[in-house]
């Protein structure tokens, strides 16, 4: 019996969410995938939660129309304000969000019951992470801190420039001084990862760090296995891109996020707008 050869969706507000899709290819390569960076409309972390909302059902309808078998919402944000109604309005489709593999990943990680968990503003002040850390283990003392620069900073490829360690020092230093401080932090938001070394210097090496974008594509291969949705590999394989604004831009920034060159012509523009 053949596979599902069906892609998998994924969006975020922008690129970020490449980190979601580089962890995906690297993890599921018999799956072929269709992402959308919504970049005319970015970020989502300063917006509401009823305009997230909005965007994100706006988003999964174009990757339902590519015929997609899963949508994995490759946004913190959205997935902290938007995975319950985008799971009742795409049903069956299933739809798999970054935080609860994150949140479960810095459970198991951490050995004295304190995490810290760095994001966007919306989702700290959301309080995901949180919920679903103690939805897990209600014992667990977790803090939270917004670092919306690390976002930018990641976007313009400042990876480890003299700035990003002195945004890093300015965010971090604080949480993890003297020596009763958390042992386990949890990057929150899919720009982060790439910006990983200048954490790692800011918190030192005694504190584990745990990547959603990893964590993330090990529950989409446990939601495809459950649902009977694996790919064989005889599909199209690879990537579709989809950017709502600014191909070019896309294609060069996303390089950063997904490791590997991204085409211009290979990004189609779109429009989300009803």
């Amino acid at each position: 019996m053949s596979g599902d050869r069906r892609p998998i969706g994924v969006f975020d507000s922008g690129m970020g969410g490449l980190t979601v899709l580089r962890a995906m290819e690297a993890a599921l390569p018999e799956e072929s995938f269709v992402y959308l960076g919504d970049t005319a409309r970015l970020p989502y972390g300063t917006k509401s939660a009823e305009t997230v909302q909005a965007y994100a059902l706006q988003a999964t309808q174009l990757l339902l129309a590519a015929g997609v078998k899963m949508v994995v919402i490759a946004c913190n944000t959205a997935s902290a304000v938007a995975l319950e109604a985008l799971t009742e309005a795409l049903a069956p489709v299933p739809v798999v969000g970054v935080i609860e593999p994150g949140a479960r990943a810095g459970v198991a990680a951490t050995r004295n019951r304190r995490i810290a968990v760095i994001a966007t503003e919306g989702t700290v002040k959301g309080g995901a992470y949180a919920r679903a850390i103690h939805a897990l283990d209600a014992t667990i003392d977790v803090v939270q801190q917004p670092c919306q620069v690390f976002v930018a900073l990641a976007e313009e490829g400042w990876t480890n420039s003299d700035v990003t360690a002195a945004a890093a020092a300015h965010y971090l230093t604080p949480l993890f001084a003297g020596g009763d401080g958390p042992d386990t932090l949890v990057l929150g938001c899919t720009h982060f990862p790439v910006l990983a070394d200048a954490i790692r210097n800011a918190v030192g090496c005694g504190v584990r760090l745990v990547d959603s974008a990893a964590t993330t594509a090990t529950a989409v291969r446990s939601a495809l296995a459950a649902s009977g949705m694996a790919g064989d590999g005889n599909g199209k394989g690879g990537a579709r891109f989809f950017a709502t604004d600014a191909p070019e831009r896309f294609a060069r920034v996303g390089a950063i996020f997904l490791g590997r060159g991204i085409d211009a012509a290979d990004v189609t523009l779109v429009d989300l707008r009803p």
